[in-house]
């Protein structure tokens, strides 16, 4: 396992990018990604040692902040807080940059078709198996609650 002190590739990136932010003075980009880096380090120092994540791990950590910045902006936007909305979708922007491409709705279900057909399970009780299949495989590039959803849809049908 690696020390603490040892950067994944993106964690690398993150730093650079905030570097650039600070001395351009974006300070939009430099507060998001001070957040998103105390997030990892936040992850690093959890448990019981403190360890390095890699690539994969900040990849879920940035997938977290996010779905955390959406969810905030909703609850400004009903709540009628339009700029603070705004400060939320413009963060996770910042942050979804450094996410893999998301797969669209039709790219995702011929992915759940073709697990459906691999693995030949139909059915309500099929649900677990095949969101851990198609999980494995979409890894980041969709929301859980969307494959669970189309997953869903396609086993009961509704």
């Amino acid at each position: 396992m690696s020390t603490p002190t040892e950067r994944s590739p993106l964690q690398q990136r993150l730093r650079t990018d905030l570097t650039a932010a600070m001395k351009s003075r974006d300070q939009l980009r430099t507060s998001t990604l001070r957040l998103a880096l105390a997030a990892v380090k936040d992850a690093e120092v959890a448990g019981d040692t403190a360890r390095s994540l890699d690539d994969a791990e900040v990849l879920k950590v940035l997938t977290r902040e996010v779905k955390k910045r959406r969810e905030a902006a909703e609850a400004f936007a009903e709540a009628g807080r339009a700029e603070s909305a705004e400060r939320e979708r413009a963060e996770g922007e910042v942050l979804g940059a450094y996410l893999p491409r998301q797969l669209g709705d039709d790219e995702l279900t011929e992915i759940i078709d073709r697990v459906l057909g691999e693995l030949g399970l139909s059915g309500p009780r099929a649900i677990g198996p095949v969101m851990k299949s198609v999980q494995a495989e979409v890894a980041g590039r969709a929301e859980g609650g969307r494959v669970a959803a189309l997953v869903k849809a396609r086993l009961i049908g509704g």
